[in-house]
């Protein structure tokens, strides 16, 4: 396993909020859930100057590989700190509340069960763009500031909201919970992103669900054969003045 204390120290940095510098390009990458080759694919096509990689979470379970795809991630994230960003999960967040399927957590011996659980409670929740991207894994947090995205605390209802909520496809004010997933509506979403000052939302954790909704605001990839035959990223251009819709970002197969 690698050194718990420099992981916690680079990890540490980030804070639960990131900003992106508008310079080159961002790519951002969906569940990937165990698909090393996913990860591989993205760092070998991406991994270079003048491009920041962001996770949006659920990097274990499901997939063949989930220890060799957290442990490839977190030694990129040593090398390359100013370059990489992970994201927190919901399958990051076993420790806190358990679910199934979990058979990364499953196959753990006890000491690398605390090992993994430490190091995933250092994730960051949230990454923005000076342009007009939020970026989380479930939905937005009900706050009224970005910057109150550093103060969520590990299983508050902010917590579940970032990392385990989903978004129903039709208009109104939809709030609720299915099977300790709160669900939220076409309502919610605009009003919390323009609370927030953004224009389009980049998430993952929900492959049922169709990729653009909400007047092109909201954009669903998921990047892991665990799920689908495709496997998609976004590429965002942060020198561009604004993105508006999903329309302004590149979404592509890899």
């Amino acid at each position: 396993m690698i050194d718990f204390k420099s992981v916690r120290k680079v990890l540490a940095k980030d804070k639960r909020l990131i900003r992106l510098p508008s310079k080159g390009k961002a790519v951002f990458v969906g569940d990937t859930h165990g698909d090393l080759d996913a990860t591989e694919s993205v760092f070998r096509e991406y991994f270079k100057p003048g491009y920041t990689l962001v996770f949006l979470g659920d990097y274990v379970d499901r997939g063949p590989d989930s220890r060799e795809n957290i442990d490839f991630l977190l030694r990129k994230k040593l090398e390359s700190p100013e370059q990489i960003f992970l994201l927190a999960g919901n399958h990051e967040g076993y420790c806190s509340v358990p679910f199934t399927p979990a058979d990364f957590w499953e196959s753990l011996a006890s000491d690398e069960y605390e090992y993994f659980s430490d190091v995933f409670k250092c994730l960051s929740f949230a990454v923005v763009t000076e342009n007009g991207i939020l970026a989380v894994h479930g939905v937005p947090p009900d706050l009224d500031k970005l910057d109150k995205i550093n103060s969520i605390q590990l299983c508050s209802e902010h917590w579940h909201q970032v990392t385990w909520g989903d978004f129903v496809e039709i208009p109104g004010k939809i709030t609720s919970d299915l099977k300790g997933r709160p669900r939220f509506g076409q309502d919610f979403f605009m009003r919390v992103m323009d609370q927030f000052g953004k224009n389009v939302l980049i998430r993952s954790h929900q492959p049922r669900i169709s990729s653009v909704i909400f007047d092109k605001r909201c954009l669903t990839i998921m990047t892991s054969y665990a799920y689908a035959f495709t496997r998609l990223i976004a590429i965002a251009d942060l020198e561009k003045p604004l993105i508006n819709t999903v329309d302004d970002l590149e979404v592509m197969e890899i």
